[in-house]
């Protein structure tokens, strides 16, 4: 007889990453998989958030209290209504010798939050696990977003169903609460390199395509640029913009230390990124200079 190894090739890599979404819509994504191998292969696909054991695996001490990168679970945010946030078509079946198969995940999440995500297992003959794909996506009360540097939240959200601050500003008469969220955006500068060059980050400001919100199709956005942060060495490059449906613009930063920088002291200087589209955000982006040795 012939030994023969069940072999896949998988469209996509280790993350399928959905994008964003308006809460309460639906977006699909497909990708491919195609049997390499000379046998006819029988496939199923598991949800981690679908598991048997998933109950036991939530009474562990959240990843974030714990110095251990060795957790591999995937299950993030998950719907409040109880239906999977995840679901994928199909579930099992064969795929013969050199053919393919194609599947749609669907994300359909019914909330705002940044940390959807599952795990993905691809299964042959029951038993043995050929690829696992991180599922992940984000969801917003409306069609803005802004992605980069450092999120100094908590990825796991409480099980109590809590309003949006923009939503929180509306039943306060329209005043402005505090800043939505806070982002660390880390500038590192790599010194004693023979033609230093500037430290570079950026943030992404998006817009999501959707049918709702027809009346303002556009994002409005401003990052502002204190005083402070010339001095410091930090440079705004298209700090202002408009974003289309469907588009994402980039907010680029650079750093040079300034001639009074002491490698000991730390930097960090603050600034206020303005979204304006049906409703008005606030961001508070801290920018942090830190000098590298290249040896």
């Amino acid at each position: 007889g012939h030994g023969v190894m069940p072999s896949i090739v998988c469209s996509v890599g280790e993350v399928l990453d959905m994008g964003y979404v308006i809460a309460r819509e639906k977006v699909t994504s497909t990708f491919k998989i195609q049997n390499t191998s000379t046998l006819t292969l029988q496939y199923s696909m598991q949800l981690d958030s679908l598991s048997s054991t998933r109950d036991k695996d939530q009474q562990r001490i959240p990843s974030f209290l714990t110095s251990s990168l060795q957790r591999t679970e995937f299950v993030g945010t998950q719907n409040y209504n109880g239906l999977s946030v995840f679901s994928i078509f199909p579930t099992e079946g064969e795929i013969v010798a050199g053919k393919s198969q194609d599947f749609t995940v669907t994300f359909s999440p019914d909330h705002e939050s940044l940390y959807y995500s599952d795990g993905l297992k691809v299964v042959l003959f029951g038993k043995e696990i050929a690829r696992v794909i991180r599922l992940k996506g984000a969801a917003r009360e409306h069609p803005m977003f802004v992605e980069g540097g450092v999120p100094l939240d908590v990825p796991i959200e409480s099980l109590a169903v809590t309003s949006s601050l923009s939503s929180q500003a509306a039943l306060n008469g329209g005043k402005p609460q505090e800043p939505a969220k806070s982002i660390l955006l880390v500038l590192e500068y790599i010194e004693g390199e023979s033609s230093p060059v500037p430290a570079r980050a950026e943030l992404k400001v998006g817009s999501i395509q959707t049918a709702q919100f027809a009346s303002k199709k556009s994002v409005e956005f401003s990052l502002e640029s204190p005083p402070q942060l010339q001095q410091k060495g930090f440079t705004i490059e298209a700090g202002k913009g408009t974003v289309e449906r469907g588009q994402v613009k980039c907010i680029g930063v650079s750093w040079v230390p300034p001639a009074d920088f002491h490698t000991d002291d730390p930097l960090l200087v603050t600034a206020l990124l303005t979204l304006k589209g049906d409703v008005k955000e606030t961001y508070r982006i801290l920018f942090m200079g830190k000098v590298m040795s290249a040896y």
